[in-house]
């Protein structure tokens, strides 16, 4: 199988993947890997697929983490770590995972997005005060909006 044609199978897989047919984006992904073993985007895809579809964990949360391993400054990798281990109910696991890539992938916006989905916040400003202290609520929303408006909005 050529380059060409793993990148076709990995982008059906994407298709099939983004439509809810995670058993048809495993034999994609699959493929995809086969033709390609050192592409860390084909691993992590068929470690999610894996997980999704057949629920084999530890082989899943193996293909992800080595994915991750390969490229620690992508993005793709953490949230698809993060979401075999949401899979498998370790919540826990799924929060370290994307706090640990938050720093390596630049804070990018996906991670955050996905941390906030998880209940993570920005401890307060002034840790001696309560979250719920005036002064940490006011400088909190200031410590936001210019933080959003410098792209970094977790």
């Amino acid at each position: 199988m050529s380059q060409e044609d793993a990148v076709r199978e990995f982008k059906e897989g994407l298709t099939q993947l983004s439509n809810q047919y995670v058993s048809k984006a495993l034999v994609h992904f699959s493929n995809a890997a086969r033709a390609d073993s050192k592409n860390p985007y084909y691993i992590s895809y068929l470690g999610l697929a894996l997980a999704a579809a057949r629920q084999k964990w530890q082989e899943a949360e193996d293909l992800c983490y080595s994915a991750v391993r390969m490229k620690r400054t992508q993005p793709e990798l953490y949230l698809n770590l993060a979401e075999v281990y949401r899979l498998q109910g370790k919540r826990q696991d799924a929060v370290e995972t994307l706090l640990e890539g938050f720093p390596l992938t630049r804070h990018d916006p996906r991670i955050g997005k996905a941390l906030r989905k998880y209940g993570v916040r920005r401890p307060p400003v002034f840790s001696f005060l309560d979250r719920e202290h005036f002064l940490n609520k006011s400088f909190g929303k200031i410590r936001y909006k210019v933080l959003k408006s410098a792209g970094k909005e977790f």
